[in-house]
C-alpha cells in the first residue's frame, strides 16, 4: 500500500457532509494539542497536507483525507477549556454523528502524550471505543522529550494499563520518527487483514 499517495478531500462541520463510507477507514482521536496532524503528516510523509494548528482546539471539522485503497479521518481535538460550551456541543454531535453512522472503520488510533497519563477525556474516549467494540490502537505521542528511563516507564506504565483489553501500545514521535514504520504497519494489517505484511 502507497501511503504517500494521499490528498486532502474535505472537511465537514455538519453530519451531512461526511463522505460515503467507501473506503476502509483509519480514525484519529485525541485531545488538543496532542500531536494527530503532525503525525498524519508524518504517517503520509508529507508535511502539511493535515494543517498543523498553532491554537489548540481550533479545528471543528471532521477533515477526510484520500490514501491510496483507504481513508485517514481526523476528528477535532477535545478537552480545550477555551472552546465555548456550545462549540464542544456542536464537536460532540459531530463526533458522535460519525460514529454512529454505519462507517467502514477499519482501525481507529487513539492518541495520548506519552508524558502523563490518560486524561480524563482521554479515558472518556478510549471507554466509548471499548462500549462501540471498535478496533483501535493507542499511539503515544511526543515519545522525543522523554528520556531513556522516562520512555521505558511510560511505556511499560501503558502496556500494562491496555494489557487485558489486549490493546496495542505505539510510542511515536513525529519529529524523530520513532514508531511510525511500526504504526504503519498495524494500519496496513487493519486494512487488509487477510495479507501478512
Amino acid at each position: 500500500m502507497n501511503f504517500h499517495k494521499a490528498e486532502f478531500e474535505l472537511a465537514a462541520g455538519e453530519n451531512h457532509q461526511f463522505p460515503l463510507s467507501n473506503f476502509p477507514e483509519v480514525v484519529f482521536s485525541g485531545r488538543s494539542n496532542v500531536g494527530k496532524s503532525s503525525l498524519i503528516n508524518r504517517l503520509l510523509n508529507r508535511k502539511s497536507l493535515a494543517r498543523v494548528s498553532a491554537t489548540p482546539g481550533k479545528t471543528g471539522t471532521i477533515n477526510f483525507f484520500r490514501v491510496d485503497n483507504c481513508r485517514f479521518v481526523d476528528l477535532p481535538g477535545y478537552g480545550y477549556a477555551k472552546v465555548s460550551k456550545s462549540e464542544k456541543e456542536r464537536w460532540a454531535r459531530l463526533v458522535d454523528g460519525y460514529f454512529t453512522q454505519d462507517r467502514n472503520i477499519a482501525l481507529v488510533i487513539q492518541l495520548v502524550d506519552m508524558r502523563h497519563g490518560p486524561t480524563q477525556d482521554d479515558q472518556d474516549m478510549i471507554d466509548f471505543l471499548l462500549e462501540m467494540g471498535l478496533p483501535f490502537a493507542v499511539a503515544l505521542t511526543k515519545a522525543d522529550k522523554l528520556n531513556q528511563t522516562e520512555t521505558v516507564q511510560q511505556e511499560t506504565y501503558y502496556r500494562d494499563l491496555f494489557a487485558e483489553a489486549q490493546i496495542p501500545v505505539f510510542p511515536v514521535s513525529s519529529v524523530k520518527g520513532t514508531g511510525i514504520t511500526e504504526l504503519l504497519n498495524q494500519i496496513e494489517k487493519a486494512i487488509n487483514p487477510t495479507e501478512r505484511i
